[in-house]
């Protein structure tokens, strides 16, 4: 059965979606994410530092936190780490003797991310690395660093295709990849619109699809960030 939030008396948002969106996740973060000054301090610290507001809610790095935790992680691939908010929620999932490791492009991003870290005591579990993270990736695969057992995308949206293919890769199987941003308030519906980021997320569908060694859905998220959504996958064994 369908609830209609109106029907029952508790919608007053009726005009604006977005706000009703905002209150629910408060309510929700409020009762089962209870801040802390880790977290709250990586927020501002970004902030101060004129980093783009673009991290995921508190919510929903909870749910990347228990994904973690879920699979029995202990190892991490993080691809996209701003200033490290959701990075802390993965690290937080980790065994005392898990590691994580996280590609940034912006050197000024990556400061702000170790600040950060150090401030959450998880400098020892995390390694940032700097630069390109195509570039990254294949220095980690050269290095024969993982397997992985979760990666998290959330990065440029262009480059979604080249992340999934370097993130089965580097994974075991079995592994959770989960990838951020996948819904655009819908624009992933238009095959015409002019813009790289949609376009990448349709081509990051099309590989989804085609690669035989995942099994993938995607949910769609409101909230704080908007109309958005998850892409999650699972790594079978080699095709």
């Amino acid at each position: 059965m369908t609830l209609d939030p109106q029907a029952a008396g508790t919608n007053t948002d009726d005009d604006d979606p977005q706000r009703l969106w905002d209150r629910v996740d408060d309510y929700i973060s409020d009762r089962l994410v209870p801040s802390d000054l880790a977290l709250d301090e990586a927020l501002a610290a970004s902030e101060r530092a004129g980093l783009p507001p673009i991290n995921v809610a508190r919510n929903q790095g909870r749910l990347l936190e228990l994904l973690a935790t879920a699979i029995g992680a202990r190892a991490i691939l993080e691809i996209g780490t701003l200033g490290g908010y959701s990075t802390i929620f993965l690290a937080r999932g980790l065994p005392a003797d898990g590691r994580l490791v996280t590609l940034e492009f912006s050197p000024r991003h990556a400061e702000v991310a170790r600040e950060n870290l150090e401030r959450a005591g998880l400098s020892q579990v995390v390694e940032i690395r700097v630069g390109p993270a195509v570039a990254s990736l294949a220095q980690l695969a050269a290095e024969g660093a993982g397997p992985f057992d979760l990666v998290f995308v959330d990065a440029d949206k262009e480059s979604y295709p080249q992340y999934l293919e370097w993130a089965v890769r580097l994974a075991r199987p079995g592994a959770l990849i989960v990838a951020d941003n996948v819904v655009r308030e819908g624009a992933i519906l238009d095959g015409t619109v002019d813009d790289v980021s949609t376009a990448g997320i349709r081509r990051f569908y099309d590989a989804l699809a085609a690669e035989p060694r995942l099994r993938a859905t995607a949910i769609q998220t409101v909230g704080h960030k908007g109309h958005d959504g998850f892409a999650i996958a699972v790594v079978a064994g080699p095709a």
